[in-house]
Formats: C-alpha cells, sequence, structure tokens
C-alpha cells in the first residue's frame, strides 16, 4: 500500500491535536504503520497549529513537503490558505467554514480574505475540496467542542476504513460522559 499523507490545520483551542490523535490511531487499528508530528508554538494563545500523519505499510518519517499531502483537513478559513501549498494537484480539502480573524486583522492591521478568495484558491491547488459548516454543525448538537469530530467524520468518507475503527477511538480518546455526542459528532460529519 502507498502511504497517505494527512495534514490537520487550524488555531489553538479548536481541537486539531486530539482530531490528530484519534486519525493516527485509527491507522493503527486498521493495522498500518503511523506517524505523527505537530506544530503548535503558541497555539495556546490562538496561533497556527499544524499536525501532520502518515499512514501506510511502511512509514519512514511524519513529515511531509509541499504537494505531498493526500488530505488537508482546515478547521480554519485562513489556514487554509496558509497552508494549501502542502497539498497534492490530486488531494482533497476538508475546510470548516469558520473564521477566526488573527490579531493583525482584528487590529485593523491586514484584511481577512473574501470567501470568494479562498474558493478561489482551492479551485486552483485541487478539483476536489469541501467548505463544510463542521462548527454550525457542532453547535447544533449542542457544543462547538465537537467541531473537530464532525470534520474527521466528513473525512471519513473519503477513506477505505472501516466505521468501527472510527468509533473504537472516538470511545477511547473522549471523556465518557462525552461519548455519545461524539458519536452523533462523527455521523453527522459523515453527511456533510
Amino acid at each position: 500500500m502507498k502511504t497517505t499523507n494527512f495534514a490537520l490545520v487550524g488555531v489553538g483551542g479548536q481541537g486539531v491535536l486530539l482530531a490528530s490523535d484519534i486519525l493516527a490511531e485509527v491507522g493503527v487499528q486498521a493495522g498500518l504503520d503511523v506517524k505523527k508530528s505537530e506544530v503548535h508554538g503558541m497555539a495556546q494563545r490562538g496561533g497556527s497549529v499544524l499536525s501532520q500523519i502518515i499512514w501506510g505499510d511502511k512509514v519512514y518519517a511524519p513529515l511531509q513537503g509541499k504537494g505531498d499531502v493526500d488530505y488537508l483537513v482546515s478547521f480554519e478559513l485562513l489556514e487554509t490558505l496558509r497552508w494549501l501549498e502542502f497539498l497534492k494537484p490530486t488531494g482533497i480539502a476538508i475546510v470548516n467554514e469558520q473564521r477566526l480573524p488573527p490579531l493583525a486583522v482584528s487590529s485593523g492591521g491586514m484584511e481577512y480574505p473574501a470567501q470568494e478568495t479562498i474558493e478561489r484558491a482551492l479551485g486552483q491547488a485541487t478539483k476536489e475540496y469541501y467548505v463544510v459548516p463542521a462548527l454550525a454543525k457542532a453547535q447544533e448538537l449542542g457544543t462547538e467542542r465537537a467541531t473537530n469530530v464532525v470534520l474527521l467524520g466528513a473525512l471519513s468518507r473519503h477513506l477505505d476504513v472501516p466505521e468501527k475503527h472510527w468509533l473504537n477511538v472516538i470511545e477511547e480518546r473522549v471523556p465518557k460522559k462525552y461519548v455519545e455526542l461524539n458519536r452523533t459528532a462523527f455521523a453527522a460529519g459523515r453527511q456533510l
């Protein structure tokens, strides 16, 4: 089996790291070799977060370069633009439609890109991209904290991994009192 490269991107507090832990463990449960790397320097203060995961028969390193990523899962629109060059032209982007303006935008020093600008960049980078209301769906279910699992549900539709692996890992990784909510969030993401 060839390797499958993932990049999960967002800002601190969005659940990118938990989502990448779940994705990595799903690969392990599917019997694959998995490597994972994270960059989350100022994430606690709303900074950029990148987690790279690679699945395959044999994986030697978790890092991917520009044009290597098969699946880009973005938790925030502007982070999509920041990491889009890592996506292969044949890759798939799954993008949460959430906007979290950075300080430079909030202070008036920069302008947040228009939706059309972001979608044009996505269309130039790949033929297959999905801008999904993951945050709105999670809020509809009762908590925005489930946005990451909604996005994993959307991603799962593109991967040949039994749903039971996803649900098993979700059950293992989230607090017991939130398991059912996250199972529902995962199912909702699969419908997006």
